[in-house]
Parts: C-alpha cells; sequence; structure tokens
C-alpha cells in the first residue's frame, strides 16, 4: 500500500470527478466543450494546493487511449498525485492502463498520513449502473480490518444510497445492502465519496457522511424525475482531514458556466 507522510496541520484532498473527455480535443457534452471545463476547474483546484486529488470515474466520454492521454495531461497541472477510478462511461481495463503513470495512479487503497484511503471499482461492463463484487467486497473488509486505528474514507463512482431522483437511482449501486453490512462493522469509517449523480449531495448513515460531487461539465438537477441539466456552475470538492479523524469539506465552483448548455436535451 502506497503512503505519504504529510508536514501540515491537515491533509487537503480535492476530488475531481465526471470529467468526461473525449478523443477529440474540441469533444463536446451537450454543447460543453468537456476539456476546456476540466482546464477550468482544475485552474481553481490548484489555488487550493491539495496534497493529492482524486478522480472517481467517468474520466472520458469514449473510453478512448487518447482521451486518457488528455485527462492525464490536464490532470499533470494540478503537480500532486491523481488516484483515479473507473466510472461507467470508462473501460476499467483501459483506465487502469491508461491512468497509471505518473501523476495518476490506479491502485486499490492508500495510507496517507493517519488516514486510510479505499478506491472501489462500481463499475459493471456494459451497463451505466453499479455493482460492488464479491472480490471488491472482501478487499473493503480486509483493508479496514487491517487497519483498525487509521480513520478511513471510502471512495467509489456510483451512489450507494438513493438521491432522490428517479432516473438517476436507476443507475446506483444494486447490492447497498452487502455493502453497509461490511461498513458498519467498522467505526474508523468517516465518509464515503462519489461521483455520477453530477450535484452536490450530503446526508448521514448512523456517523458516516455520504457525499456526492459536482461534474467538471454538465450537471443534473437534482430531485428530478427525469433526465434534466441544472444551471449551476461546474465544479469540484475539497477535503481537509486532520490526524483525530475529523475533517472538513465542501464544494467550490467556477463563477460561470463555461460555455451554452443545450437545456432541452433528453439523455446524453
Amino acid at each position: 500500500m502506497p503512503s505519504y507522510a504529510t508536514d501540515t496541520p491537515a491533509l487537503r484532498i480535492a476530488q475531481i470527478t465526471d470529467t468526461h473527455l473525449y478523443a477529440d480535443p474540441d469533444g463536446e457534452l451537450l454543447g460543453l466543450n468537456t476539456r476546456h471545463c476540466l482546464q477550468q476547474v482544475i485552474e481553481l483546484v490548484a489555488q487550493r494546493r491539495p496534497h493529492l486529488a482524486v478522480a472517481t470515474g467517468d474520466l472520458t466520454h469514449d473510453a478512448s487511449a487518447a482521451a486518457y492521454q488528455m485527462v492525464r495531461r490536464c490532470f499533470s497541472q494540478l503537480g500532486v498525485p491523481v488516484y483515479c477510478l473507473p466510472g461507467n462511461h470508462d473501460e476499467a481495463t483501459a483506465l487502469r492502463n491508461n491512468m497509471n503513470d505518473e501523476p495518476c495512479h490506479s491502485v486499490p487503497c492508500l495510507q496517507i498520513g493517519d488516514w486510510q484511503m479505499l478506491f472501489m471499482d462500481s463499475t459493471v461492463s456494459g451497463s451505466e449502473g453499479g455493482h460492488l463484487g464479491e472480490q471488491e467486497l472482501d478487499r473493503l473488509h480486509n483493508a479496514l480490518a487491517g487497519s483498525p486505528g487509521s480513520p478511513a474514507m471510502v471512495w467509489l463512482h456510483h451512489q450507494p444510497v438513493s438521491i432522490g431522483s428517479r432516473w438517476l437511482d436507476t443507475m446506483a449501486v444494486d447490492n447497498p445492502g452487502a455493502f453497509f453490512e461490511i461498513i458498519d462493522r467498522y467505526p474508523q469509517v468517516r465518509a464515503i465519496v462519489w461521483g455520477h449523480v453530477h450535484q452536490c449531495f450530503e446526508r448521514r448513515h448512523k456517523a458516516i457522511r455520504l457525499l456526492a460531487t459536482p461534474s467538471t461539465c454538465i450537471q443534473f438537477l437534482p430531485n428530478s424525475e427525469d433526465f434534466a441539466i441544472d444551471r449551476v456552475a461546474p465544479g469540484y470538492r475539497w477535503f481537509d482531514l486532520y490526524s483525530d479523524g475529523h475533517f472538513s469539506t465542501g464544494v467550490e465552483r467556477l463563477a460561470a458556466i463555461p460555455g451554452s448548455i443545450d437545456l432541452d436535451a433528453s439523455g446524453y
């Protein structure tokens, strides 16, 4: 398990998610150039000077090697390690093959300072929905059992709880009971964090904070029955983690949407 030491009171992490880059640098998602959007968000992230970033899936829209290389070039502007998870628009093997070269890493776990980071693959080939297979769940259990003294964060792409949006909740983790049965055994888990839903979300499961984060491109309208775009700017989530196990977090957005979105779209 890789490990790092920090010399500041807080470990600062940036979560970047759902970047949806294409092989074509001019590729657009519902009218937005996703590369331009990501570059502007990265400039915003850099101002906070994180120690590392976590990219929680849908890094590409077409799962091409060229798109992954584009993502890696964008992430390199941060000058910090970036830990990458696959999403349903990625291809998990292609992501691991293309995003495991500096500054990017595709690994199952990380010990950094006092904290344990657990990176899960919730993707199902050919499906927009999520599932946590037996191997992923066993790995989660073993990692938490092996580091009972380390506060832990669990990261994945798909939401493991309903977020109150009918169409998005058809594409959630389909076996959340098995997931939370393991989580509930380990009081050191402080947060479960995901992407996929292109919006802010926060709830608690017992003492654990459940958090979702805006996309770096288009945003989905919260609590919508059917596909709908929200008229808010792209962003990212920051975390400040402390050695006693507590943390603070927030979302920062661009000042405006960097382009024009097709608000009449019925999907993407």
